[in-house]
């Protein structure tokens, strides 16, 4: 690597906005909650399996307390901030000087393989290279105009209704390649609908979990296409970019009026439907796959807007508060925090490790996901006094950059 210096570099400590990178660390919260329940396996349980949980009542509370709170709203949040972040690398490489497209792209190409490896060999729910993939659009929308980006956003937004409208209208499952690929895998490893939510508990050695993991890859591929999520992602970058273009998080003092009507309006839509989506996805969609899917739209965007809008005027509020420090310094470790979670995750539940899954009803998993917060954060916050940047930032920076960083302080 060039030691030498060089004319493009990341956002420098004193150039980061706090308010972000707690925005970032709260998101990294509400994905643990989405996402520790497929560590736990309890997402995979049988429902006379869960039944039998002792915590069984407690659990289907707890389960419908996260489609209401929870399902989607935190990636829709951790999108958005993509967006943002995308603007800013363009226009601190733009101020610089240097080639900002030549950065994203190595940055984008660095994440990929991240995701691709995070995918393949430690979680199969991965986001990152999804991410990564669609982040790699945005530059064909840089000189588009502010009208144009909304647009685009809104109509990218909107367009998984339309296609379920017309899929269920004509019997078309678009994922049905991706689910005989998936049947095919668990019949080459012996994985059936008995053991599938206890494999990765009863798993002794790395090799059964790797299996799991090549099957999981497929069915993560389903969930994209079920989920049109590539629409999604692309639009919330859209609008996050939006955002970043009219550098609205470097005034939010000026924004003050506009994030509380923002928040009291998303609240009021939000809350309500979100309560709706909710009901649906507890009894397996009983209005049909379009209605699920308007109800999605209507639901969980404006409440994770609202959950943006209400935490930054929190911070106009109570600015000295202990919080945003607390939930920046996860934030500012986001992709080594996101990996970690995976990592713990395989730690706790599966064979390979303490084994608890299959067997931890969903209030208990997500009792467990608060006390792995607290610690990342707890962590972070440690680490950060001493070195400039996480283990997996300072890595991935250095690859992008071609250039060498410290990472430890100096006095």
């Amino acid at each position: 690597m060039n030691h030498a210096p060089i004319h493009s570099a990341p956002v420098k400590p004193s150039e980061r906005y706090i308010i972000l990178d707690a925005l970032r660390g709260f998101a990294l919260l509400g994905i643990a909650l989405a996402n520790f329940p497929e560590f736990s396996l309890f997402t995979f349980l049988k429902p006379e399996a869960a039944a039998a949980l002792p915590s069984a009542g407690t659990d289907r509370v707890a389960r419908w307390l996260l489609y209401f709170l929870v399902d989607g709203k935190f990636y829709t949040l951790f999108s958005l901030l993509f967006g943002i972040g995308f603007s800013i690398i363009i226009s601190n490489a733009a101020r610089k000087g240097a080639d900002g497209f030549r950065i994203f792209y190595r940055r984008m190409g660095l994440l990929t393989l991240i995701g691709f490896l995070h995918l393949m060999f430690i979680w199969s729910g991965d986001i990152l290279m999804l991410y990564a993939l669609m982040g790699m659009l945005l530059p064909l929308f840089l000189h588009a105009s502010d009208k144009a980006v909304l647009r685009w956003a809104l109509a990218l937004l909107a367009i998984p209704v339309a296609i379920d409208l017309a899929c269920e209208a004509s019997g078309i499952y678009l994922a049905q390649p991706v689910v005989e690929a998936q049947q095919a895998a668990c019949a080459r490893y012996g994985i059936t609908d008995d053991n599938f939510a206890y494999w990765l508990r009863d798993a002794q050695d790395y090799r059964g979990v790797f299996q799991f993991l090549l099957q999981g890859a497929l069915v993560r591929v389903q969930e994209f296409v079920d989920g049109h999520r590539y629409f999604k992602v692309l639009g919330l970058f859209l609008l996050g970019f939006y955002i970043g273009r009219k550098r609205l998080y470097a005034n939010l003092e000026q924004q003050r009026v506009r994030l509380a009507s923002l928040c009291r309006r998303c609240l009021f839509v939000g809350l309500p439907l979100s309560a709706a989506y909710a009901w649906s996805s507890m009894n397996t969609h009983p209005l049909g796959l379009t209605a699920h899917s308007l109800l999605y739209l209507v639901s969980v965007y404006p409440l994770g807007f609202a959950y943006a809008a209400g935490l930054c005027l929190l911070y106009l509020r109570w600015k000295s508060l202990r919080l945003w420090p607390l939930l920046a310094a996860p934030g500012r470790m986001a992709l080594t925090c996101y990996i970690g979670q995976s990592i713990v995750g395989m730690f706790l539940f599966y064979g390979i490790g303490l084994g608890w899954g299959a067997d931890t009803g969903l209030t208990a998993t997500e009792g467990i996901v608060l006390c792995v917060y607290v610690c990342q954060m707890l962590f972070c916050l440690a680490w950060l006094r001493l070195f400039r940047f996480g283990p997996l930032e300072w890595i991935w920076r250095m690859l992008t950059y071609g250039q060498w960083f410290p990472l430890r302080k100096t006095s």
